[in-house]
């Protein structure tokens, strides 16, 4: 198999309902990837579904021993990846195609590490809730810190970036505080304003819980070294951007 330019990290819990959906999305990308599941000790058919892609050789499929959680899964599958760029996507979401292809155009023409893209808002069922929920062009950290726009199912980063800065604290958000991280680093990312991110609103998520989800970021400004006025002031703007980002429509 040629070597791959991206690879695919897909953590998979009991997600044999949709799985399929978010695999057929990453093979209608226009550019040499590979696949590498982490099914994270799924009890239902997740495994089943995905029988039909196990001969291809661009797709990985490996199981945990126990739940690990989502963090510990991508980073096993970073561990795997061979190449050049990662992206994350969960298997219940999805992307359009043209994603990634525009996304490394992007990070080989701006030298970015990390870019991003807008997310449509899906229901459970897979129809669009209407809403959009868009990116800067430029995001810098301090502009992150008050607000995450950075969805972890939209991101592409180099692999060396991938496997510097591994996900931690599953507990909290783990992708915003990796994202935080690189940022503080390196100072900027790039983000594509256009819905290639199909985000369906999980029934069990954490994000679901919206006072738990709150709790969870201010944990973040504490674990990124914050005192409590610095974290509190960084809050009110994340509830702010909060109440404010579910007002725009798809485009």
């Amino acid at each position: 198999m040629k070597a791959p330019l991206v690879s695919v990290i897909m953590p998979a819990y009991n997600s044999g309902a949709y799985i399929r959906q978010a695999v057929d999305s990453v093979y209608s990308q226009q550019v040499p990837l590979e696949l590498i599941v982490v099914d994270d000790c799924s009890s239902d058919d997740t495994a089943g579904q995905l029988k039909d892609y196990l001969e291809r050789e661009d797709f990985c499929y490996v199981k945990n021993h126990t739940n690990q959680g989502p963090a510990a899964s991508r980073n096993r599958g970073v561990s795997l990846a061979k190449g050049k760029y990662v992206a994350f996507l969960d298997s219940d979401d999805w992307w359009g195609e043209g994603k990634l292809k525009e996304q490394l155009q992007v990070m080989e023409e701006s030298g970015a590490v990390l870019c991003s893209t807008g997310r449509e808002l899906m229901h459970w069922d897979g129809t669009s809730t209407g809403t959009y929920i868009g990116v800067k062009e430029h995001l810098t950290y301090r502009e992150l810190l008050k607000h995450n726009s950075i969805n972890c199912s939209s991101v592409v980063l180099s692999a060396g970036t991938a496997r510097q800065f591994p996900m931690c604290y599953d507990q909290s958000h783990e992708d915003y505080i990796t994202w935080l991280k690189i940022l503080k680093k390196y100072g900027w990312a790039r983000g594509i304003d256009k819905p290639y991110l199909k985000c369906r609103l999980s029934k069990n998520g954490k994000s679901r819980d919206k006072w738990k989800s709150a709790k969870m970021t201010f944990q973040v400004y504490r674990y990124m070294g914050y005192g409590i006025g610095k974290s509190c002031l960084f809050f009110l703007s994340y509830a702010v951007h909060g109440i404010c980002k579910y007002g725009r429509s798809v485009r």
